[in-house]
Order: C-alpha cells, then sequence, then structure tokens
C-alpha cells in the first residue's frame, strides 16, 4: 500500500464533509474529546501551525518567546486559512495557547466563536469531577453553536466510532515491527488522524499490510516532543542510521487513549484523557513519566532518547534536566534539539542527529 495514493489532502477531506452536512472546528493541540465534537456534528481539522504559515499578524500579538505553534496558527486564521470552519477550539494545554485564547477571545474578534476546554493537571477525583464539568460546558457551547442536542443514538454512534479509532491507532502502535512501512510513512499515517474522518483512519489503518516482525532498520531510538515538523526529519534520522521504535510525541503515542465501557458519555471521555500517556502538559509527575518512558524504551529496544522540541516550549523544557537525570541513571542516553516551526530541516540539527546516533552505536 502506497500511503499518498489512499490519504486524501486536507482540502479533500473538508469538501467531502461539508457536502456530508457536518460542520468543521480547528482545533489547536493537543487534547480533545473528539467524541463530545461528533455527537455535535462537528468535524476537527487541527492546527499544528502550520509550519509555512507567515508569522508578521500572528507575531504581533504575543511575546518574542512565543512558540511558534502558537504564533504562527494565530497568523493562519488571521489569513483567513481557517474561515470554512464555523469554531476555533483552544484547549489550556500550555499558557501559550490559553494566551491566544485571550487574544482570539478579546482582542482579534476572529469570524468564528473561539471554545476553550480547561483541562485539570491531577488525576484526584476532585479533577475528574471539574472536568466532567468542563466537558459538559463544552457541550452547551457546541449545542449554542449546532443548534442541536445530540440524541442517544447520536452519542452510542459517536463513542462507538471514536473507540474504534483510538483501537486503531493502539493497534498501529502494537504492530509496529510487523508493518510494511517505514519511519516517515508511519508517522504520515499517525498524524493523518489530525484531519481524517475516524470512519477512513479505522479503514486505511486497517489495511496496512502486517507481516512477520522484524529488526529495526538502524540504531532503535524513541522520539519525543511536540511535533515533527518537517516531516523530512524521519529521513534525516533514517540517513544518520537510526529507526524510531517508538515514540513520546504529542501528535503521537501520547494521544493512545482509552475509552472505558463503563460511566456516562462525558466521564468516560474525561477519563480517556485524564488517564491517556504521560504527557507534561498534563501535569503527569515527572518519576511517574520517566519510569513509563524507560518501560517504553525497554520493551521497544530503543538506545537512547532524541527530543526534538519546539522552541520556547515551556511545559517540555521544565522536565528536561530531571528526565535526562533519570534516563541516564537507567542507562539511556537524551539529546534535546530545539527546533523553530518551519518547512526544511536545518543543516545543524541534522548534524546533530548524525552525532547521537553515532554515541549509540
Amino acid at each position: 500500500m502506497s500511503l499518498p495514493e489512499v490519504l486524501p489532502s486536507r482540502a479533500e477531506v473538508i469538501a467531502r464533509v461539508k457536502s456530508q452536512g457536518k460542520r468543521l472546528l480547528a482545533v489547536m493541540p493537543i487534547h480533545y474529546p473528539r467524541a463530545l465534537l461528533r455527537a455535535y456534528g462537528f468535524h476537527p481539522i487541527e492546527l499544528w501551525g502550520p509550519p509555512d504559515a507567515p508569522v508578521a499578524q500572528g507575531a504581533r500579538h504575543f511575546q518574542a518567546y512565543t512558540c511558534d505553534i502558537v504564533v504562527k496558527a494565530t497568523s493562519f486564521l488571521l489569513s483567513g486559512g481557517a474561515d470554512v470552519a464555523e469554531g476555533i477550539l483552544v484547549p489550556h494545554t500550555c499558557d501559550a495557547l490559553q494566551g491566544m485564547a485571550a487574544v482570539l477571545h478579546d482582542f482579534v474578534h476572529p469570524r468564528q466563536r473561539v471554545l476553550t476546554l480547561y483541562h485539570p493537571r491531577e488525576r484526584r477525583e476532585a479533577d475528574r469531577l471539574y472536568y466532567v464539568d468542563e466537558l459538559a460546558r463544552l457541550g452547551r457551547d457546541l449545542e449554542e453553536l449546532a443548534g442541536k442536542r445530540p440524541s442517544e443514538g447520536e452519542w452510542t454512534e459517536a463513542l462507538a466510532t471514536e473507540t474504534a479509532a483510538t483501537t486503531a491507532l493502539a493497534e498501529l502502535y502494537r504492530d509496529r515491527p510487523r508493518l510494511a512501512l517505514g519511519d516517515r510513512e508511519f508517522y504520515t499515517l499517525v498524524r493523518s488522524r489530525e484531519y481524517l474522518p475516524s470512519e477512513d483512519f479505522i479503514r486505511i489503518a486497517s489495511a496496512v499490510q502486517r507481516g512477520a516482525p522484524r529488526a529495526a532498520d538502524g540504531v532503535p531510538i524513541l522520539l519525543s516532543g511536540i511535533v515533527p515538523e518537517p516531516m523530512s526529519l524521519f529521513d534525516a534520522i533514517h540517513a544518520a542510521g537510526a529507526a524510531v521504535v517508538a515514540d513520546d510525541l504529542a501528535c503521537g503515542f501520547r494521544r493512545v487513549y482509552e475509552i472505558p465501557e463503563r460511566g456516562s458519555a462525558l466521564e468516560r471521555l474525561a477519563a480517556s484523557i485524564l488517564d491517556a500517556p504521560a504527557d507534561p502538559t498534563r501535569g503527569t509527575p515527572l518519576a511517574e513519566r520517566a519510569e513509563e518512558l524507560i518501560l517504553r524504551m525497554t520493551s521497544t529496544g530503543a538506545r537512547g532518547m532524541l527530543v526534538y522540541g519546539v522552541k520556547f516550549c515551556e511545559p517540555e523544557l521544565f522536565d528536561l534536566p530531571r528526565l535526562r537525570h533519570y534516563l541516564g541513571e537507567a542507562g539511556f542516553p537524551m539529546t534535546h534539539i530545539e527546533h523553530e516551526l518551519v518547512s526544511t530541516l536545518g543543516q545543524q540539527a541534522v548534524t546533530r542527529i548524525e552525532a547521537f546516533v553515532e554515541t549509540l552505536q
């Protein structure tokens, strides 16, 4: 299977979804309740920049140390790039995104309605109760925007479909050694969740050929960070003689959710996000995150961790010094490459990747 032949473009998906009578919602990273959006008739199109968006329009609204994802997404929105959407959902992933929501809502006033979702940073019972209330609040905003309330059947269908899609994503990761996909193709498929309808993702993910388990095509590493832009990062890793056998990407494994079978719809959605893999943007204790990463690296054979981090991403940067200590004690080297959201991988990053891989050989 050749992914370019089966993966439609974002423009094609947008046109098809609109022709089916569904509404579009532009969604910022990282965590959000897809089944809730689906129940109200909205299809999410995620904005992770994009890398080729100009910065001028967005930069005038933020400090110079604001991450590129926020600045470029704001520029993209102000230039009309998401005019097809009826709303903009900005989860409280970090202070920068919270600031973006405030700028859009209080100063810029885009045509679309700005919706927010505030995640708790712990997993106590009080946090779970709060998050259920927060999801209910988002539901009321979606109801007002859509002019409808989901029926029981629509809720059942939304939960079933999104559960199947998250299961398909988890199976891709589980079957990674058996897939007839290189690293770049694998992560192109994983990231298609950012815009594909869940039915399409399930169909395409299930159709990927599975064979006998095979060894990694290079020195096995774990890739961490927010988003692997540009995607030519995987070409550079392969050219350096390494292979990504596991990840801790915000757009990847951190969103391998498990939707519980019991509880109300909102309780199940709240649990799926609160109990997702370790993530500094959700306040996972550092020792717990390190334990998860060490277990993942041990089980996949990764020899070291490459952190490819967006410049000025504070939740990621806060963890790195102690994370390096924990991993080092377990025998796993770690290197950090800070990057801007650009369309071309810089030579300095390529050289750093080559040097890191050499230390692991």
